[in-house]
């Protein structure tokens, strides 16, 4: 025997979006740098010829850092495209749907991104 208000204590808005509210926060600040860095090494030449582009990645701060930009890019992107998904699709069954699609793209993207980054890395 609960009461209404027992029931849905800690449920809604009361605290369940505030984490994912700051980890989009948290994530988009870390992107910032990492993107800049990113751009600044392509622009840079790094990526003029096959050898120079794979010896660069070869770098261990560098491949640490590609495979952060990687990881943080589909976590980040994976949160706004599951909010948009929990706005604007009304149905159950298509909402689980494509939120079970976001999360399986986005894992199969990361690790298909961090395997690249290992391959090259190591030499494989």
């Amino acid at each position: 025997m609960r009461t209404e208000l027992g029931k849905v204590r800690g449920l809604g808005a009361a605290k369940s979006g505030t984490a994912r509210w700051w980890m989009e926060r948290v994530t988009s600040i870390a992107l910032i740098p990492l993107t800049v860095w990113l751009l600044a090494s392509l622009v840079s030449g790094v990526a003029s010829s096959h050898t120079i582009l794979t010896d660069w990645i070869a770098n261990p701060l560098v491949a640490v850092l590609l495979i952060l930009f990687i990881a943080v890019t589909f976590y980040h992107a994976a949160m706004g495209l599951k909010v948009v998904v929990e706005d604007y699709v009304h149905e159950h069954g298509g909402k689980i749907t494509w939120l079970l699609l976001i999360d399986f793209l986005a894992i199969a993207g990361s690790l298909a991104g961090i395997v690249a980054v290992l391959k090259i890395a190591f030499g494989a």
